[in-house]
């Protein structure tokens, strides 16, 4: 088995080919089109001459999309690579430095140490969601920028009036304010009526936005709706950060790969587990929304909550409790819209 470690980069590609037993083999560098895709493909299969060929990217999907997508559609097996993994394989070898081909070296070497690593398969419907999800997280960061410099030239205009806390990202209360200011003249007055519009914009780009995410969402994730807190932003969040739940092979997989599930720290007698801060943090945050939801108004959880603190638990442990359950609840609803989705394309 041959295996082709990518250091990916935005101009160019720097791929080193291995052996199976780490051994360079021979090394190449190329640009990011299609076409210089296609005369790699036509050199790793001479170097591979009949052998198994495997793909170790680093896992930077915004710089290697494209090289991917050219390699699944030509039927090539891909791995990821999380860089972490690079650098211990760094830290090991015989000689120091960084450059692309140890870096591209690096990354086959680690694809060969790990046997479970991700596999990349051609983009679906969660990329999807995820590019729509991302795109209204930067437009509602925008608008909240775009608030905080109106309220204080709201402040300087008239220090006795200001807007509810939280409001200007109505169209109601947008259209208050454009009333209070237009008798208002000056160039504090006139950027506070351009950056009102700049929100009223921003405002109507967001709904728009979050109309089409409900759809999609959901279409695509009823049983993830279902569970008491989890809105359909979240779930869009959800959906976006797990790219595929039939990537992990168990629900204990995907609790790792979110950070709920707790790491142990002990090396004596007395066994014991702490908080993990590893894992994908957005897909932990969004967890995190649905449990604080359900321990203030689910019932249940209510008195799971109650019942650990009870048993000595702080607050703060029983909600890690939780959010570890939770991410058990959403392993087996991602499963069950996923079986549901299938069947759905099968009829």
């Amino acid at each position: 088995m041959i295996t082709l470690g990518v250091d990916a980069h935005k101009r160019t590609h720097t791929i080193v080919a291995v052996d199976s037993n780490g051994r360079q083999l021979a090394s190449k560098t190329i640009a990011t089109t299609t076409k210089d895709h296609l005369g790699l493909l036509t050199w790793a299969e001479q170097l591979a001459s009949g052998n198994g060929l495997v793909w170790a990217i680093e896992d930077c999907r915004h710089l290697s999309r494209r090289l991917e997508r050219d390699l699944l559609a030509a039927g090539h097996a891909i791995v990821r690579v999380p860089p972490k993994l690079m650098a211990h394989v760094r830290d090991s070898a015989r000689t120091y430095g960084k450059s692309d081909p140890i870096d591209a070296l690096a990354v086959a070497r680690a694809a060969q140490r790990e046997p479970d690593l991700p596999v990349a398969r051609l983009d679906g419907p969660d990329r999807d969601v995820r590019l729509l999800g991302d795109h209204r997280e930067s437009l509602v960061a925008e608008r909240t920028r775009v608030i905080n410099r109106l309220r204080w030239y709201l402040h300087e205009l008239d220090p006795s009036w200001e807007p509810k806390a939280r409001s200007l990202d109505r169209l109601a209360i947008l259209d208050q304010v454009l009333v209070r200011l237009e008798p208002l003249t000056g160039t504090v007055a006139r950027l506070a009526r351009d950056l009102l519009e700049r929100c009223r914009t921003l405002t109507q780009q967001i709904d728009e936005l979050t109309a089409e995410i409900t759809t999609l969402v959901t279409d695509m994730a009823p049983s993830l709706i279902a569970i008491p807190g989890c809105g359909t932003i979240t779930a869009a969040k959800i959906l976006g950060e797990t790219a595929g739940v039939d990537r992990f092979r168990s629900k204990d997989a995907y609790a790792r790969h979110n950070g709920t599930a707790p790491m142990p720290v002990w090396s004596s007698n007395k066994a014991r587990h702490r908080l993990s801060r590893t894992g994908n943090r957005q897909l932990n945050a969004a967890l995190h929304r649905i449990a604080l939801t359900q321990a203030h108004w689910h019932e249940p959880t209510k008195q799971m909550m109650t019942r650990r603190k009870a048993s000595g638990d702080s607050g703060m442990e029983a909600l890690r409790v939780l959010k570890r359950r939770l991410s058990d609840v959403v392993y087996a609803a991602l499963q069950a819209d996923l079986a549901t989705g299938v069947k759905t394309a099968a009829a």
